[in-house]
């Protein structure tokens, strides 16, 4: 069975077949989703979705895309949240480099606070980074939270390696399907399998079959299989190995 180690099921793309959605992942084999929260408004609906689907697992955090409705004040709420609901992780929370219109300085703010809570809780995180792998590290290397998982982890080898050093997992998903990946499709083939979990990112980060359609968890066993056949192994064996990572890195 695989682990989605990143899915946005909660999200709006799926208000019209969310049910089906589930069950066409739970068919296929994906017998866990983690759920990541992104705003203090969105705790509810991830909060609903893990209520109703018994392999859905929540993650409480404040997203850096989300500055311009983040208020400190949400730390406070983000607590308490932790409190009320153990998650599997803290997320999704991260540094985000290359959206225009994002105070990175503020970004920072909201990323270190989230990080010491994880460490104050003993869980791992969630990371979200575009562009900005080194102060991610440098960050993490203050703090020491109990490692987590680099969502769609697209740094260079070092950068992995670093990561890797950390405690943390990469996470690889439908970006390393396309042809024109070359530079992500060399680090999922190189990189040590016992550090690489699965994700889709639904609804976002569609895999090359899918194109610019909306991507769903059910799509997992296919990114597995890619991954497979990328490393020349087969694909019971990625996902034997992708769900042992999956549960070590955020303690399942």
């Amino acid at each position: 069975m695989l682990i989605d180690t990143h899915c946005h099921l909660d999200a709006g793309e799926f208000d019209q077949d969310r049910d089906a959605a589930y069950e066409r992942a739970v068919a296929a084999g994906v017998a866990t989703q983690i759920i990541p929260a992104v705003t203090r408004a969105n705790f509810a609906d991830v909060g609903v979705c893990c209520r109703r689907y018994a392999g859905c697992l929540p993650a409480w955090g404040l997203h850096p895309i989300y500055l311009h409705v983040h208020h400190r004040r949400h730390l406070d709420d983000l607590c308490h949240q932790l409190d009320h609901w153990r998650p599997v992780a803290v997320g999704e929370i991260g540094l985000d480099n290359f959206a225009p219109g994002l105070d990175l300085a503020t970004q920072e703010y909201f990323y270190f606070e989230q990080l010491k809570l994880a460490k104050d809780f003993e869980l791992p995180v969630l990371l979200h980074c575009r562009r900005a792998n080194d102060l991610i590290l440098k960050h993490l290397r203050r703090v020491k939270p109990a490692g987590g998982i680099a969502h769609a982890f697209n740094g260079s080898l070092q950068q992995a390696h670093a990561l890797i050093d950390l405690g943390f997992k990469l996470g690889f998903g439908g970006a390393f399907t396309w042809g024109r990946a070359t530079r992500l499709r060399e680090l999922a083939r190189v990189l040590p399998l016992d550090a690489i979990v699965l994700e889709t990112d639904s609804p976002d980060i569609p895999p090359e079959w899918v194109g610019k359609g909306r991507n769903e968890p059910a799509q997992l066993p296919r990114i597995a299989a890619a991954l497979a056949n990328l490393r020349g192994i087969e694909a019971e064996e990625v996902a034997q190995a992708t769900s042992a990572n999956a549960r070590a890195a955020l303690h399942l």
